[in-house]
């Protein structure tokens, strides 16, 4: 079953129970749009109680301020009961919420007004109390009522307004973009996961650019991602950049991820120059330039940084440092030992690596023949040879007579550098280059 198909059965169990029951939010909002949405959400007049007699396999996630969630199968969908929120301590959640018979009230204490239709399930009509239908149609992102208040109660709406508008390409009404402008150092209240989740949405669901440019324009970009911020103004060569700066040559690479990118490979494209505004140096002399010295070990470390503010798992900390520590490396693979590449492509996730270095190219020089190098490279390389099968281990060391000790990883290194070179195929000729070439090792 389906998303849609539980909530339209959902819907109609309430409805014969006697309840009301609507789709309601952003499901709403993308079917008049037209688009599939992710997930669906209803709302009821019935308590999170009845909610859960009439679905004994439901779970009450949030049933303290009316949430159920229904599952059946893989598909599941939350089922709120209809409320007014009270008070919001905490700059999240109600104090306390009054359950309404009235789907009228409920609306008014959502976000924005593109979220707040309702839709009747058997008969498709749209319930609109608060202008949704027009703002939909004039690509409008405008807050409920009084914005400094939607979102003095989430702080985050302030961010989601960004996305939503950067998304749907809609502008932010102008009072709504005044309260953002006015609060948004209030932003820094919210959990680093919440900010965190969102800023990766924006990265990732194809508006990145505009996302960032409406956050910087807002000051939500200061408040949150202030390394980014500082990346504005500072100037690159122009022979190697000649879009402009980083911040423009950071927003370029952005504007060209796809919907659906690995979330790693967005955060690794946004911060790959994070290092360059704190090493920056201008020209000396007539025929000096600008210089970057280091950018790319003090880039990574700043990366760490801002994934571990932001609470990265370890893993994707890992993968994002990995791509800002290696992104300079491409410049280098004509060059490189057969060796050397064969490690280099070995990294984790290599094509994410891959990735970020052609639209690296893309928003500045333009030259893609590194790329285009490595491309046929990995099409033209049997795995085998890029991770051969080990022929020696340190046992075999043992047996051939030398001590165990540090020296057996550099033993083992060279017999692997020899095998990625071409100069060893076998155990027999590993023996003998290890013979050869380490043999006052022994005894």
């Amino acid at each position: 079953m389906s998303a849609h198909e539980l909530a339209n059965c959902v819907c109609r169990t309430l409805r014969e129970n006697g309840h009301q029951a609507y789709l309601v939010g952003g499901c709403v909002r993308d079917l008049v749009l037209g688009r599939e949405p992710a997930d669906y959400d209803v709302a009821t007049d019935a308590k999170p109680d009845e909610v859960q007699r009439l679905f004994p396999r439901s779970l009450p996630v949030g049933a303290q301020f009316g949430v159920v969630v229904v599952t059946e199968d893989s598909a599941q969908v939350e089922v709120a009961t209809f409320r007014s929120d009270v008070g919001y301590s905490d700059g999240r959640h109600p104090d306390r919420v009054e359950y309404s018979k009235r789907a009228q009230d409920d609306v008014l204490r959502r976000d924005f007004t593109i979220n707040a239709l309702l839709m009747d399930p058997e008969t498709n009509e749209v319930l609109d109390f608060v202008g949704g239908r027009e703002d939909l149609r004039t690509g409008i992102v405008r807050a409920i009522g009084d914005a400094g208040q939607r979102f003095e109660e989430d702080k985050l709406r302030m961010m989601r307004a960004v996305r939503f508008a950067a998304r749907f390409c809609y502008a932010i009404e102008a009072s709504t973009f005044s309260a953002i402008r006015r609060l948004a150092p209030h932003i820094r209240q919210v959990s680093a996961e919440r900010v965190r989740d969102e800023l990766t949405k924006m990265l990732t669901e194809g508006a990145a650019r505009r996302a960032f440019e409406l956050l910087d324009e807002s000051g939500l970009l200061v408040q949150v991602l202030p390394e980014i911020a500082r990346m504005k103004r500072v100037e690159q060569p122009p022979q190697f950049h000649p879009e402009g700066d980083v911040w423009v040559h950071t927003l370029m690479m952005i504007e060209h991820l796809k919907a659906g990118c690995s979330p790693t490979l967005a955060w690794g494209v946004l911060l790959h120059d994070v290092g360059k505004p704190p090493t920056f140096k201008p020209p000396l002399g007539p025929n000096g330039r600008i210089r970057f010295d280091e950018h790319v070990e003090v880039g990574t470390r700043m990366a760490i940084e801002i994934c571990r503010r932001l609470r990265f798992s370890n893993e994707d900390t890992d993968q994002i440092a990995a791509l800002v520590a290696n992104h300079l490396r491409f410049k280098d693979v004509l060059q490189m030992k057969p060796s050397t590449l064969k490690r280099f492509v070995r990294l984790h996730r290599f094509e994410e690596h891959l990735e970020l270095h052609r639209l690296d190219c893309t928003a500045s020089h333009g030259h893609l023949e590194n790329y285009e190098f490595v491309r046929r490279f990995l099409a033209e390389t049997p795995p085998e040879e890029v991770h051969p099968a080990r022929v020696l281990t340190g046992d075999d060391l043992k047996t051939m007579g030398f001590k165990p000790g540090p020296a057996y990883k550099e033993i083992l290194g060279a017999v692997e550098d020899a095998q990625l070179n071409g100069k060893i195929r076998s155990r027999e000729e590993a023996v003998a280059f290890v013979n050869e070439e380490f043999a006052s090792l022994l005894g």
